[in-house]
């Protein structure tokens, strides 16, 4: 079966590639290139000795979107990691991330809804619960208004696959809305790779122990938590990755029981940024430069998952400890 993954080259996209690839699927990858290296097709080959194809498109343009499914009428699912993701840079640059996670995502249901039966697995996030009342969050607590842009453009975007859904049964799509990825391949052949400077947590943990970066700044030491930083829910990102394919193969199988389906993706457990730094003090035996600066705006308190339904239902869970994970995440930096 043919699969189509938008953002293919990214860090969770090139992931779930290889899962997809060793799972005996067809792969297309779209990827504009934006935010990823076609490098990373070297990572992917090299782990599955497959070469998907891969197309270098921009998903803003309509057009091109128009054209690419009328060659690829046999695609039997769909799975969009294609947007911006950073919480700062969306607070800053609001625009780029309602246009590039908007418009991207309509013109390829519009597309997707035309073939005879659509599987469309959407790569969402824990940020649509904006700061949640309780915790574990599980998938029926409350929708809450976002705290960022980008976290909005995720709310927006599950809307409109809703939306969706509602007047077109032959419509199938699983939302996955997932908590903290970090981490890499085992093989150290493909991982987190941000172009600039890291918006994320681990990458820039792990670039300032090899000396890229001058120091860490912690955004906080005076939330309401056991040592005053932020808490998430980090989870290895070979175990999305596989939880993709699960999701993509529950549409396939039929096994979906509505034709929207949203799941939490987690470990179920909250680790702050200060246990994160140790935990890869431990693992690297590394010192890290990092010093606490004012909170940075658009971050939530605390968020980790309530899993039970990710466990049961779709029968995923997740594998490795956050020490497996920041370990990875440092072999890949020291291969890189």
């Amino acid at each position: 079966m043919k699969v189509l993954v938008t953002g293919g080259l990214g860090f969770i996209g090139s992931h779930t590639v290889v899962e997809l690839q060793n799972s005996g699927f067809d792969v297309i990858i779209i990827d504009n290139l934006s935010n990823a290296s076609i490098d990373v097709m070297d990572g992917i080959v090299s782990i599955t000795g497959k070469t998907p194809i891969f197309e270098k498109l921009d998903l803003k343009d309509k057009a091109e979107v128009q054209q690419f499914f009328k060659s690829n009428e046999d695609i039997s699912g769909v799975i969009h990691f294609a947007a911006s993701k950073a919480v700062g840079e969306s607070v800053e640059n609001p625009l780029l991330y309602y246009e590039n996670n908007i418009n991207s995502l309509v013109y390829i249901i519009q597309e997707v809804k035309k073939l005879e039966r659509c599987n469309f697995i959407f790569s969402s996030s824990c940020t649509v619960y904006g700061q949640a009342d309780s915790m574990p969050i599980s998938e029926s607590a409350p929708i809450k208004p976002a705290e960022s842009p980008y976290g909005n453009t995720k709310q927006i975007g599950e809307t409109i696959i809703k939306d969706v859904c509602k007047i077109k049964e032959s419509f199938n799509a699983i939302a996955l809305r997932y908590f903290n990825p970090i981490g890499a391949h085992k093989s150290a052949n493909i991982g987190e790779l941000p172009i600039g400077v890291p918006q994320n947590l681990v990458p820039y943990i792990t670039q300032t122990a090899a000396g890229i970066r001058k120091e860490l700044s912690v955004f906080g030491d005076n939330y309401p938590t056991n040592d005053g930083t932020c808490i998430r829910d980090y989870i290895h990102v070979v175990d999305i990755a596989k939880a993709h394919v699960i999701a993509l193969q529950r549409l396939l199988d039929f096994k979906n029981d509505t034709n929207f389906e949203v799941f939490n993706l987690g470990t179920g457990t909250g680790s702050s940024v200060l246990e994160v730094i140790q935990s890869f003090e431990r693992v690297s035996n590394q010192k890290l430069n990092y010093k606490i600066v004012n909170r940075r705006e658009g971050d939530v308190i605390s968020a980790y998952a309530d899993t039970k339904k990710a466990n049961t239902v779709l029968g995923w869970k997740a594998e490795s400890s956050l020490d497996d994970a920041m370990l990875s995440a440092w072999k890949w930096q020291q291969k890189l």
